[in-house]
């Protein structure tokens, strides 16, 4: 989809802005859909395929019923996403736990799903195995240190706080093979937002490699390997999306020449996306509620980067469209803000865009995954609603807007009363 096309029209949207106010996101199903079959297509040439959805991305049960129905898990890595899963039925090995620093509750509860556990700390298996037992699968989180390199996002593999050495990988499933576990997967995720091919078909050469020197050490045969996810998406008009068939095919020959020449399949081939799934398909809407005119030109919003973290926290681009001004001549070099009192709290810096007036209807693309879910309510600011663009044109709420009464609903202004200093 090219960043100007919009699924809906200015006309649509006014019509909906008259009950549900803004700020909200909004998400295209059709769009979501197609793209889940693209992706399932694509990597359908590999063993055993299967893809969990990263549900950090955009935790809303409506978005996972979704999913759900084009075949997809999740990847959840806390107590409530466990949960979310469990109320659209997605439950067993349909769910992958990954997490860290992880709570004695939250692996009850995986466990009690049948979802697979995938540790993170080679500790974890003594934690896991004396509080509620080691289940009958198993999985082991790989950091590769010095061997790759990530980005940005998630940083050098040495500084991660993610997963185990190698030599900690091979002791694992050593011990965890006399403790009679039966089953093994492995895993890694090092990278994030991520736009060239071929670092995942260099992740998945790595760990089939992997694979073979765990077989020959341990005697443990690997039953599937995760590649985690990191798939990024062109949030620039200047970038292009990344090939899935690329990314298929490129793994299917490092299949090829080391799990097939070697034997040590069978081997399924799981993947754990998130952004790339939805994240094209989500947009901010947002109206101009302020022009303000001092040292630069600032258009004030409604939404502010409670509704939309990722430019203040990444300092990333998202595309901006005025509706109904589409065809404009951008004129006017602006900064477009949020009233939050930070003055990182910006959508866009000296951006480029028509002349923008009060009362105005910005759309602020590629904001479905790490949008929402990434609000919070620093300096009071409530959390948007969420609206879903049906196949069949409806326009739906999956999730209303917060009010002050949720802002406070977790204190106690009846103990505060006899609260005496």
């Amino acid at each position: 989809m090219n960043t100007d096309d919009l699924p809906f029209t200015k006309k649509e949207i006014e019509l909906v802005i008259e009950t549900f106010p803004t700020p909200f996101h909004i998400y295209d199903e059709k769009s979501i859909r197609d793209n889940a079959r693209r992706l399932k297509k694509a990597f359908s040439i590999l063993p055993g395929f299967k893809e969990f959805f990263a549900v950090k991305a955009l935790p809303n049960p409506f978005i996972l019923k979704v999913l759900k129905e084009e075949g997809f898990g999740t990847d959840c890595s806390s107590f409530p996403e466990l949960v979310l899963s469990e109320k659209v039925g997605i439950v067993g090995e349909d769910i992958m736990f990954t997490s860290n620093d992880t709570p004695l509750e939250e692996f009850k509860k995986a466990k009690q799903l049948g979802a697979i556990i995938n540790l993170d700390d080679f500790s974890h298996i003594d934690y896991v195995d004396k509080s509620i037992g080691l289940p009958s699968l198993l999985c082991f989180r790989y950091n590769p240190g010095p061997e790759r390199s990530g980005n940005v996002i998630i940083g050098d593999p040495k500084e991660a706080k993610y997963g185990m050495t190698k030599n900690q990988l091979i002791e694992a499933y050593s011990i965890c093979k006399k403790k009679g576990v039966k089953r093994f997967g492995l895993h890694t995720m090092i990278i994030s937002n991520e736009l060239h091919e071929d670092y995942f078909i260099e992740t998945a050469l790595m760990l089939f490699k992997l694979v073979k020197e765990i077989n020959e050490k341990t005697g443990v045969k690997i039953e599937f390997v995760n590649l985690g996810g990191g798939i990024g998406i062109p949030y620039k008009p200047t970038e292009k999306p990344v090939s899935y068939e690329k990314i298929a095919q490129g793994i299917k020959k490092a299949y090829t020449d080391i799990i097939e020449k070697n034997r040590v399949m069978p081997l399924k081939i799981f993947m754990e996306c998130g952004r790339v799934i939805t994240g094209p398909y989500g947009y901010l809407i947002t109206t101009v509620r302020h022009v303000k005119h001092t040292y630069k030109e600032f258009i004030g919003c409604d939404a502010c980067m409670a509704n939309l973290m990722r430019p203040a926290m990444y300092g990333a681009y998202h595309h901006i469209t005025i509706l109904g001004k589409e065809k404009n001549k951008k004129t006017k070099t602006v900064d477009v803000t949020g009233s939050l009192c930070e003055n990182n709290d910006k959508f866009a810096i000296n951006r480029k865009l028509p002349d923008i007036n009060i009362g105005d209807i910005l759309v602020i693309h590629k904001t479905g995954a790490h949008g929402h879910s990434m609000g919070f309510n620093y300096n009071g600011k409530l959390r948007s609603a969420e609206l879903l663009l049906r196949t069949n044109k409806e326009i739906i709420p999956i999730r209303r807007a917060e009010t002050p009464e949720d802002y406070v609903s977790t204190l106690d202004f009846v103990a505060l009363k006899k609260f005496n200093v």
